[in-house]
């Protein structure tokens, strides 16, 4: 499912974002909403976009916090890759170093910082009676900040450019580990192959739709294709391989993932009790309940172990492996955080644009709105910096149901442009409007169930404002054929 996903509505999905914005001077997905639906479509459509970031930044943010509190060895390669880009892209674009010379230069200190942090792992304190998760989740949100106000060329693009190769390591690691364990006789997919009713899981359809996600399609690639991707991109011909391209490398990314959390892990796993097991035991212990796998920590746990098991069939060390995963998850989620803030400093100020309230054009003040209500959600529920995850159980059906509404968008545009190519994305739309309203449809149910009031009243908003833009999608749609 994901794969066919990812070809056929997930790359189409980011692919065509990416263009669209381009032909719109770089706008949000919000503004081209409304420019082609209508002026209050804008609005409506911010609150969800405003939602999915809101909870993402605060997430991500803690994302990063727990891979430095499992994984400590993580911490001193994640924070050095900072200078190492800055010096990067400083080499390239103010002395016109080679880019791909500067770029294998910047990886290989990166990985030797890796071999530091494996030597010396570092362990925050607690600091004023807030846990490590706490403090790290206020760093990293100081450290958005400051990463999102300044120019792209200073420390996005070049840090970004050494996390690709970052990714094609870790990718072919992973491919060379499927490949080497399993001539081995060691990796076997261990997790049964399908499990309709297991305890205490909501059901597999729709949920399945909400649980790929990114592996297959996602909304907030919306917001980055419109957000950041489209005001770097230098032509249309350049968004074929960004924008189609990306999400297929993003789609084969998950088809690993998985391989290393229903066969990886079950070549060796820890339990809370210090004894190593194996094969079925080892999923089983980890997945012994829907309840059992909830959690950050747990699914972090169950990649990073799985990847670096199979990694370590090479004869790479599997506790190098463990470090070199746990600094790529943390540095793409880095990317994800940042990004993420500048994203929401963009639609923010896009949305009084027109407004004479000029102070939203200031990036710094924008960009401190944008940080002080991630930390005010991060802190919601205390100081651990985990209150984010009170809303968490909402993400998914937002993020999905944003790129069922940036594929209507889609249609829409090209509708405009005559013939019939508007079906590659109306169908797709089409399908996924159907199912994430009817996953959202259960998730009230379940939160009417746990008199979950918060869950309660912003999954309602979010499903009244979808069947708003969709309605108005739909006229739009309609009374176009009739001109």
């Amino acid at each position: 499912m994901g794969f066919f996903g990812s070809i056929f509505i997930g790359a189409v999905h980011d692919f065509g974002v990416l263009i669209v914005s381009m032909r719109n001077q770089g706008k949000s997905i919000s503004d081209i909403a409304g420019k082609y639906i209508n002026k209050r479509i804008k609005f409506i459509f911010f609150i969800i976009v405003f939602i999915e970031l809101w909870i993402l930044i605060s997430v991500f943010g803690l994302v990063i916090a727990l891979i430095f509190d499992m994984f400590p060895a993580s911490l001193i390669p994640v924070w050095t890759e900072i200078p190492i880009a800055i010096i990067l892209g400083f080499m390239i674009s103010k002395r016109g170093k080679n880019i791909w010379t500067w770029s294998i230069y910047a990886v290989i200190l990166m990985y030797v910082t890796v071999y530091i942090g494996y030597l010396f792992p570092f362990n925050i304190p607690v600091i004023f009676g807030i846990p490590p998760t706490g403090i790290w989740t206020i760093v990293l949100l100081i450290y958005a900040y400051i990463a999102s106000v300044l120019p792209v060329g200073t420390l996005l693009q070049p840090r970004d450019f050494i996390n690709s190769h970052q990714l094609i390591i870790a990718m072919t690691l992973l491919v060379l580990g499927v490949f080497f364990s399993s001539f081995a006789g060691e990796l076997q997919i261990v997790a049964p192959a399908i499990q309709t009713h297991p305890s205490g899981a909501p059901p597999l359809w729709p949920y399945i739709f909400l649980i790929i996600a990114c592996g297959a399609v996602s909304g907030f690639h919306s917001l980055v294709s419109s957000g950041t991707s489209s005001k770097q991109v230098m032509n249309e011909k350049d968004a074929l391989f960004v924008g189609y391209g990306g999400m297929l490398t993003e789609g084969a990314l998950a088809t690993l993932v998985i391989i290393a959390t229903v066969a990886g892990i079950g070549m060796g796993y820890e339990n809370q009790s210090g004894e190593t097991l194996f094969g079925i035991q080892s999923w089983t212990n980890h997945y012994a309940s829907w309840n059992a796998a909830q959690g950050l920590g747990s699914k972090l746990t169950a990649f990073v172990v799985g990847s670096a098991n199979m990694i370590d069939s090479m004869g790479v060390p599997k506790e190098i492996a463990i470090v070199i995963m746990g600094v790529f998850v943390a540095s793409f989620a880095g990317t994800t955080l940042d990004t993420g803030t500048r994203v929401q400093r963009y639609v923010i100020t896009e949305l009084f644009d027109n407004t004479k309230v000029k102070v939203f054009k200031n990036r710094y003040f924008t960009t401190a709105l944008v940080v002080i209500s991630a930390l005010i959600l991060a802190f919601a529920s205390g100081a651990d910096g985990k209150g984010a995850l009170s809303l968490w159980p909402l993400f998914g059906a937002v993020n999905q149901i944003l790129a069922a509404l940036a594929l209507l968008v889609l249609s829409l545009y090209l509708k405009t442009k005559g013939g019939w190519k508007w079906l590659i994305t109306a169908i797709p739309a089409v399908f996924m409007t159907i199912n994430i309203f009817w996953a959202t449809i259960e998730n009230q149910q379940i939160f009417n169930s746990e008199n979950n009031y918060l869950l309660m009243i912003i999954n309602a908003l979010i499903f009244l404002i979808s069947i708003w833009i969709v309605i108005e999608g739909v006229i739009k749609f309609i009374s176009g054929f009739r001109k």
